[in-house]
């Protein structure tokens, strides 16, 4: 069996391996994986578009995609199994590849299944019989495509969320702090409005690794920014720095089902720091139901507030519950677990 891996977006993963080597940055998951298998890697740019892929891309996906997706399954074969890192990817390839006689064994990442384009065109293209392995990462979201596509309860699979904990660790901080610090990261679905109004009367410092606030589809900011709280882009030492610097990391987030900030969470865990997070529906509920992180309900700053509080309060609570969460981040959401799971359902293939 021939493995290859399809991303969603270009990388340059060589260059990430080398800093990561020197500690620069943490390491591309993909990267080990396709080094483990002796995976041949496709990333979607250098292929020439065509009129059709223009077209195909108001389905779903973009024409980049498509193009990728079209090359691939002309060489493709029964001979060849292929990991494809998102659903923008696979269901290209799948749709595509489900013309096929000898078609290629399919593994294809669906993290969006209840979004009307994907679920339109898993049902429109019966992708459920093109695409012989699911994996996502939420039980929800399984229970979903099980339910709809009425797979078999193996044809799907929750896979772990990971971090690089060789790069994300425990240690001390680096600075003489006046006052506490909040730290939080990330762009996606994130609720900094609540962040800021559970915060802005409070003696702490506020620091944000992200872009100046800039309002988005994705992202609710503070209309005007408290003094307590800051937007910085930090590069990748500064940021695994600033987890160690905090005294508690929340990941403030809007309400959906998509499960959003849990790299965030990982990262946070890894570096053995108590957690507050919004409360959505998968791994991050998970959590806070086994006491390892604590959950706020969406879009309460007063609750928000109380939970930061708390485990400010209580710095002996606080580090037992960091100290919960590394111990279960050590044991089942490593990059080498992560990596172990996906080649051992591959094997079942």
């Amino acid at each position: 069996m021939k493995y290859h891996v399809v991303l969603s977006n270009p990388f340059d993963l060589e260059g990430i391996n080398r800093d990561a080597q020197a500690r620069k940055r943490p390491r591309h998951v993909m990267w080990d994986l396709s080094q483990q298998l002796g995976a041949t890697v496709y990333q979607p740019q250098g292929n020439p578009i065509s009129l059709l892929d223009k077209v195909l891309a108001n389905l779903i996906s973009r024409p980049e995609q498509w193009a990728m997706a079209r090359l691939l399954s002309s060489q493709l074969t029964s001979e060849d199994l292929v990991f494809c890192t998102g659903e923008d990817v696979g269901l290209p390839l799948a749709i595509l590849c489900g013309f096929k006689r000898e078609r290629p064994k399919l593994v294809v990442t669906v993290m969006a299944p209840e979004r009307l384009r994907v679920r339109t065109v898993l049902k429109l293209f019966s992708l459920g019989n093109s695409i012989d392995l699911f994996m996502t990462n939420t039980r929800l979201k399984a229970n979903f495509l099980r339910q709809y596509l009425s797979l078999s309860e193996e044809r799907v699979y929750v896979l772990s969320e990971q971090t690089d904990t060789k790069f994300f660790t425990p240690g001390s901080a680096s600075l003489d702090k006046s006052r506490p610090i909040i730290a939080s990261a990330g762009r996606e679905q994130r609720d900094y409005k609540t962040l800021a109004e559970a915060t802005q009367d409070l003696d702490v410092d506020v620091q944000v690794c992200a872009l100046a606030p800039n309002p988005t589809a994705q992202t609710r900011m503070p209309k005007v920014t408290p003094d307590n709280m800051s937007f910085h882009p930090y590069d990748w030492p500064e940021f695994a720095q600033l987890y160690r610097n905090a005294d508690v990391v929340v990941i403030t987030l809007l309400y959906s089902t998509y499960s959003p900030g849990l790299t965030s969470l990982m990262e946070a865990m890894s570096s053995r720091r108590p957690v507050v997070i919004t409360r959505t529906p998968g791994l991050a509920e998970e959590l806070i139901n086994q006491g390892v992180v604590t959950g706020v309900n969406p879009d309460d700053p007063d609750d928000m507030r109380q939970a930061i509080l708390k485990l400010l309060n209580n710095p002996q609570e606080a580090e037992d519950q960091a100290q919960r969460g590394y111990e279960l981040l050590m044991k089942e959401h490593t990059s080498e677990q992560h990596i172990e799971n996906i080649i051992s359902e591959f094997k079942k293939l």
